[in-house]
């Protein structure tokens, strides 16, 4: 049986990640078989980047931090090895780069997540990360919309040529 000492370490333990994820836009799980550590150091690098976190927890301490936040929905996908990747900036980012990172390493999978208090499938995770960024969605805005302007400012001036030759 555990000592006292050490069952307090874990309730500490369970409660500092129970307010991390409380706070987090995207959570999720990935099975890290068969990735290497200079691959691990270089997805944490980049996952950085976006302001994420990626940390190797044992399955029962996340399902507990889960459960403390009213979250089960990911209970039956804490089996075996299992990474757990946090943010509370922004999902799409996270997940695009865990999405090419298991791309690029066949063992690596995407188990599931939470994405704004949703449970979401490994399906429904490799959509979204598909999805252009918000920085790409809104360049293509602009550029239909400046199209669309100098359309316009063509046709007028079009219209001012005709009338100056009318009047002329």
């Amino acid at each position: 049986m555990a000592s006292k000492t050490i069952l307090a370490q874990k309730e500490e333990e369970v409660k500092k990640l129970a307010e991390k994820l409380k706070e987090a836009k995207v959570i999720l799980l990935t099975d890290y078989r068969g990735i290497t550590v200079a691959d691990v150091t270089k997805l944490r690098n980049e996952l950085r980047n976006t302001n994420s976190e990626y940390k190797v927890i044992k399955n029962n301490i996340i399902k507990r931090a889960l459960n403390e936040n009213g979250e089960h929905g990911l209970d039956e996908l804490l089996e075996g090895p299992t990474a757990i990747i946090y943010g509370t900036e922004d999902y799409l980012e996270p997940s695009k780069a865990i999405y090419n990172f298991s791309k690029n390493n066949e063992f690596y999978k995407i188990k599931g997540g939470i994405i704004d208090g949703k449970v979401m499938t490994a399906e429904e995770i490799i959509t979204l990360a598909k999805l252009p960024s918000r920085q790409e969605l809104l360049a293509k805005l602009a550029g239909a919309l400046l199209g669309n302007i100098t359309k316009l400012a063509v046709a007028l001036d079009a219209v001012k040529a005709q009338k100056e030759q009318a009047n002329a």
